[in-house]
C-alpha cells in the first residue's frame, strides 16, 4: 500500500517540480546522457532562471545508462558513505559504467565525492563522525545560537573536493535544488568553478531554520534543502540505481524485515512507515552516538556489497 505526500503539499510537492531543471517529465526527451564531462546539452541556470529555456541533460537515444542517485540524509550519510566505500571496493565495474550521478542534500555530497574524490571517502567518514561530535556537544545541537553549522560543512567539502572537482562533475553531478521562493524543484549540473560547485551543494544541504536564517544564494536566486522537494532523484534516461538510508523500494537501503506495511511516497521517495524509520527521521537532524554512526557506516557497506551480488556488479 502507497500513499502519495507530495499532493497534499502544494508548495512542496513535486508537482511544483521547475520545468527548466529538473523532475519534470521528460517522456518525450528521454535519450542517452553525453557522458563526455565536456559534450551534450547541459542544464544551466541563466542568471534569471527562465523556465521557458527548458534546457536539459539528456539528448539522443537511451541505450545503456546507469546512473547512481543517493538520497537525502542528513547525519544519516554515514550509510551513504559506507554504500560508497563499497561501490568504490567491490563495484568498480559498476562504476565504470555509471554515466550520471545525483543526490539531495547530504546524498549530493557524497555523490560529489564518489564522482571526483572517491580515494577520499574515509576522509570523508572522519569528517563526518567529527562534524557529528561537535554538534552533540551543544545542547541544541545546529540549533544552538552561535553555532555555524554551514561554515563547518563548508570547510569539509573544501578540504576534500580536488581542484578540479567542478570539472568532473560538470555534466554528469545531478544536484537537487528548492527555490526559497517557488518550492519548486532544479537539478543542477552545469559548474562554472569549483566555488559554484560547493554553493550548490551548500543549498542542496540548507535545511531551513536548523542550518541557519538566510538561504543559500546561487545565480541569483536563493536556495534551500533539494530534498524538500525532490529528496532522490530519478534521471530520466536509463536505470538509476538509488540508495537512501531509510528502509523503503531504494534498490540499496536498509531492510527490517517483517510485513511491508504502508509505504509512503515524500518528495519523490518511497519510504517505509515504520518506527525505525521514524528513528531513523529523527538521527538525520540529530546524530546518534558514534558507535551507532559506525554500524550506519557498516550497514551501507554491506546492503550495497548485497546489492552488487546480486546484480552482478561485485568485483
Amino acid at each position: 500500500m502507497a500513499l502519495e505526500l507530495g499532493s497534499l503539499s502544494p508548495k512542496w510537492g513535486p508537482s511544483r517540480t521547475a520545468r527548466w531543471g529538473g523532475g519534470q517529465d521528460f517522456s518525450s526527451e528521454l535519450g542517452a546522457f553525453q557522458a563526455s564531462r565536456g559534450a551534450g546539452a547541459i542544464a544551466d541556470l541563466s542568471p534569471d532562471l527562465r523556465s521557458s529555456s527548458e534546457r536539459t541533460c539528456f539528448s539522443g537515444a537511451m541505450k545503456q545508462i546507469l546512473n547512481l542517485s543517493f538520497a537525502a540524509c542528513g547525519f544519516l550519510g554515514t550509510y551513504h558513505l559506507g554504500a560508497a566505500s563499497a561501490f568504490h571496493r567491490h563495484g568498480q565495474l559498476l562504476l565504470q559504467a555509471v554515466q550520471a550521478f545525483a543526490g539531495a542534500s547530504g546524498g549530493s555530497l557524497v555523490a560529489s565525492v564518489l564522482l571526483t574524490a572517491p580515494e577520499k571517502i574515509e576522509d570523508c567518514s572522519r569528517f563526518a563522525y567529527q562534524f557529528a561530535e561537535e554538534t552533540r556537544r551543544h545542547t541544541l545541537g545546529a540549533l544552538t545560537p552561535g553555532f555555524d553549522f554551514m561554515a563547518r560543512l563548508r570547510g569539509g567539502l573544501e578540504s576534500i573536493l580536488p581542484p578540479d572537482a567542478h570539472t568532473q562533475a560538470h555534466g554528469r553531478l545531478h544536484v537537487s535544488l528548492t527555490s526559497a521562493r517557488t518550492g519548486r524543484n532544479a537539478l543542477v549540473c552545469s559548474f562554472a568553478s569549483r566555488e559554484d560547485l560547493i554553493q550548490v551543494l551548500l543549498a542542496s544541504s540548507f535545511v531551513p531554520l536548523y542550518a541557519g536564517l538566510r538561504p543559500v544564494e546561487y545565480q541569483g536566486q536563493t536556495w534551500v534543502d533539494g530534498g524538500l522537494s525532490n529528496s532522490l532523484p530519478v534521471l530520466p534516461a536509463g536505470r538509476t540505481v538509488t540508495i537512501s538510508p531509510f528502509c523503503g523500494r531504494p534498490d540499496v537501503c536498509p531492510r527490517d524485515g517483517g510485513p511491508q506495511g504502508i509505504h509512503l511516497a515524500v518528495a519523490n521517495q518511497h519510504v517505509q512507515l515504520s518506527a525505525a524509520n521514524l528513528v531513523r527521521l529523527s538521527q538525520a537532524l540529530f546524530p546518534p552516538a558514534r558507535p551507532d554512526m559506525e554500524a550506519l557506516h557498516q550497514r551501507g557497506f554491506e546492503d550495497a556489497v548485497g546489492f552488487l551480488r546480486q546484480e552482478g556488479w561485485f568485483q
